[in-house]
């Protein structure tokens, strides 16, 4: 008589903001483990620090999606559930015999604290959370300075990061060709539809996020994006990446956001594509220094969990912002009369997405030019970008405003007149979102007679007029920023 043995307890596979499955150290010790694979992914709203944006949640959707389709092509498939973490993490562990669950780390300092108490009270029912680095070069926190204090300037951060071999090329990684151990059964599952992350349409029926569809979410639309980033345009990267006019970004960065691609993957691919051709190295070299940036602003992240709504130089809590809600929504709909800002925020509206350089120019008019608190104007960016994440866009809207670790001086406020001749010098750019700009702006580099020109068209075109003046904001604006420092100082 044969005997029967019992199938093998299966493993958990958590996924959180990592949804991919190559160059993924949960997968691989999942896969490794030798045992059947329930991948899941819980919508948790109640662990985050902040809720998710809109536009977010509709890469979201899609991503998890992709993740599903992903896996049913290994002979697997994604389990989805809504609710408390661990509860649904307990319960599917006594119903299957799960013992061990891989998940990533998260760097979000909440979701790290609710982490540390997860694992414990998982370890008291007699299960084994095993957290992993998937999202990051290097864990925040691991690199110090001399004195052991954290970095809160970059440069020296990006050569500690480069010296502690963070950065270095190492072959990746590759999945089992086989198909995925699955197990005897599969438990109840939510669609991603019953998440409800979809995008409600506005009162007149539109659906905002049409112009979403420029980017396609999920681990293959990740990696087709670095193939054309590298094949087209890492070459002349370095020279003009702040052309906004040109479109030679990567556009990596909702993919990073949502774990879709590795930094490992993003650094072997575009290192192996220098070697190849050395006319890439040079962009290659700055498009290292500017992955490098994401990891600086999640060390800034753990030094100040509430980065999005505190001060990094708390000198900066007595500021005198204004409150001034005429002009911010002016400026949240792109009706400010400063082209670039405009086309930014409008290109912001229609597809989630706003190239750097006329980030930095669109954020600098409003906590500068408006002198606006610059909180307000990141948590637009947080409801609008698809690439809205816990680190970076606070650290940059504070980088901006003055208030971040190695911020930009108080005295340096972008004309943003003078960043359109400068970085979109044909108005190809500022012509794609402000109706009627392109033929005003055709065959001259000459900003007196494009304005003269678009005088004369304003009516035509409902351009609103500036909403103030630049020198005049300029100078109001250096005086407020003089005076708080001075004040500090006298404090001091």
């Amino acid at each position: 008589m044969t005997e029967k043995h019992a199938p093998a307890a299966p493993v958990i596979l958590w996924f959180r903001f990592d949804l991919r499955l190559h160059d993924h150290a949960g997968v691989l010790a999942a896969l490794e483990s030798g045992r059947p694979v329930l991948p899941l992914y819980i919508w948790d709203e109640d662990v985050a620090t902040r809720p998710m944006g809109a536009a977010s949640k509709w890469w979201l959707h899609r991503s998890l999606e992709a993740l599903d389709a992903d896996l049913r092509k290994q002979g697997s498939r994604l389990i989805i559930e809504r609710g408390n973490s661990q509860i649904i993490l307990a319960s599917l562990s006594r119903e299957f015999g799960v013992k061990t669950i891989y998940c990533s780390k998260t760097f979000d300092p909440k979701n790290e604290q609710y982490d540390e108490e997860l694992a414990d009270e998982l370890a008291a029912a007699g299960l084994e959370l095993k957290r992993l680095n998937t999202t990051l070069l290097s864990s925040p926190g691991a690199l110090s300075t001399q004195g052991g204090t954290p970095f809160r300037v970059f440069t020296p951060f990006y050569k500690a990061l480069l010296a502690s071999g963070a950065c270095d090329i190492a072959p990746l990684p590759s999945l089992p060709e086989t198909l995925w151990p699955k197990p005897a059964e599969w438990p109840a599952s939510l669609t991603v539809a019953d998440l409800g992350l979809q995008p409600k349409f506005t009162p007149s029926g539109k659906d905002w996020s049409k112009g979403f569809s420029r980017f396609r979410p999920g681990e293959a639309g990740a990696r087709g994006a670095l193939r054309h980033f590298l094949k087209n345009h890492l070459q002349s990267y370095e020279i003009n990446r702040d052309r906004p006019d040109l479109d030679i970004t990567s556009h990596l960065s909702p993919h990073l956001r949502f774990g879709e691609i590795s930094p490992q993957r993003i650094l072997f691919e575009t290192e192996r594509a220098a070697d190849a051709d050395h006319r890439l190295q040079a962009g290659a070299a700055k498009f290292r220094a500017e992955l490098a940036w994401r990891e600086f602003s999640y060390s800034l992240l753990t030094q100040q969990p509430r980065l999005h709504e505190i001060n990094f130089r708390r000198d900066f809590d007595r500021f005198d912002w204004r409150q001034d809600d005429r002009q911010f929504r002016a400026w949240c709909r792109g009706e400010t009369g400063y082209e670039l800002v405009d086309a930014g925020m409008r290109e912001l509206w229609q597809t989630g997405y706003m190239h750097n350089r006329v980030r930095m120019v669109a954020a600098s008019f409003l906590v500068k030019h408006l002198l606006i608190d610059w909180r307000r104007g990141e948590q637009w960016f947080w409801d609008c970008l698809l690439d809205a994440d816990p680190a970076n866009n606070p650290a940059s809207w504070q980088w901006v405003a003055g208030s971040g670790a190695d911020a930009a001086p108080y005295f340096r406020i972008f004309n943003p007149i003078t960043q359109a001749e400068k970085f979109d010098p044909k108005g190809d750019y500022r012509g794609r979102y402000i109706q009627g700009y392109t033929h005003l702006c055709t065959g001259t580099n000459n900003s007196r007679k494009q304005a003269e020109l678009f005088d004369k068209q304003d009516k035509a075109s409902n351009y609103p007029q500036p909403i103030v003046d630049h020198a005049q904001a300029r100078d109001r604006a250096l005086e407020t920023y003089k005076n708080r420092a001075a004040y500090e100082e006298y404090q001091s």
